[in-house]
């Protein structure tokens, strides 16, 4: 590798607020902003929408479509079946 291209790699910690989750993992992304982990060191805090702790696909609480209305409104839309 050429020295002086790459980002710095180091610890970050990503944080889920909706979840209430924080996992610290290396990445190259940064932040000003800081969170003292539960080692005592403080690293850059990166905060997510969505994290695999509030994921409907790993939570399994997928949202329910209402598919009756959504048929209803195109039906009333487009003229219907004849």
């Amino acid at each position: 590798m050429k020295p002086g291209i790459h980002p710095a790699y180091g610890p970050v910690v990503f944080r889920d607020k909706a979840a209430d989750y924080a996992f610290l993992t290396r990445s190259t992304a940064t932040s000003d902003k800081t969170v003292t982990w539960e080692d005592g060191n403080t690293y850059p805090v990166i905060d997510v929408e969505i994290s695999s702790a509030s994921h409907p696909f790993h939570t399994g609480t997928a949202r329910v479509l209402d598919t009756a209305g959504r048929v209803e409104r195109f039906e009333r839309r487009y003229g219907g079946t004849q």
